[in-house]
């Protein structure tokens, strides 16, 4: 492979310093995951955008979380067609084989992707309604969504009513994998939903009974 090179140094330094220190102060620890394999008690759906620090969120350490990211924390309907699916395949695996306790959808402000599903659905980019959008065809999941906050009259709130929804979207997407529900209907896995808001570090969680978010 030609085309790759060098990882770039800032990154390189970077890693020098935590296996200096870090690792350096947790040997045991990291030798026992190593050994022992992972068994963490969550998996984390979250989104792509590098200002989502999960495990700084939520103080994990490592082995704690199951991690998948993609764009906007979508989780698509279960769709077994011979193709290649790598957040269901994540899905399945972390219930199936890490057997995680608990499954969290979280998602954030001001998210991009969100924002061009929003901009895609009203007709204001229309490069992502082209086929050979990546982006689109993902954000496609998330159409029944805006469908529900379209006529929403302020912009800012129904983006984020949106980014609600695509939390929403996948919670009830998981329910159409047998798996997740076998797991759920014997109470052996539960379900939740999350909202961060970057800029205040707010965290919100939906709760069912009222069927909206609510501080943690």
């Amino acid at each position: 492979m030609k085309e790759a090179k060098p990882l770039p140094a800032y990154l390189a330094t970077r890693y020098q310093g935590w296996k200096a220190t870090t690792y350096s102060e947790n040997k045991a620890w990291y030798r026992r995951l190593a050994e022992e394999g992972q068994r963490p008690r969550a998996m984390i759906i979250s989104c792509c955008d590098s200002r989502v620090h999960v495990t700084a969120i939520f103080e994990a350490d490592q082995g704690e979380f199951f991690i998948h990211r993609n764009i906007a924390n979508l989780v698509p309907p279960h769709k077994p067609d011979g193709q290649q699916h790598g957040t269901s395949a994540a899905l399945e695996y972390a219930v199936t084989a890490l057997k995680v306790a608990n499954i969290v959808i979280m998602g954030h402000s001001s998210c991009g992707g969100v924002q061009g599903c929003h901009d895609m659905c009203s007709g204001e980019a229309p490069e992502l309604e082209k086929e050979s959008s990546f982006v689109g065809r993902w954000m496609d999941i998330l159409r029944p969504g805006y469908e529900k906050v379209k006529d929403i009259d302020d912009r800012t709130e129904r983006l984020r009513a949106l980014e609600q929804q695509a939390i929403l979207t996948s919670l009830e997407n998981l329910m159409t994998f047998p798996f997740v529900v076998e797991a759920v209907e014997s109470e052996k896995l539960s379900l939740h939903g999350v909202w961060n808001d970057i800029a205040n570090g707010e965290l919100l969680c939906y709760d069912p009974k009222t069927e909206t978010f609510v501080p943690v």
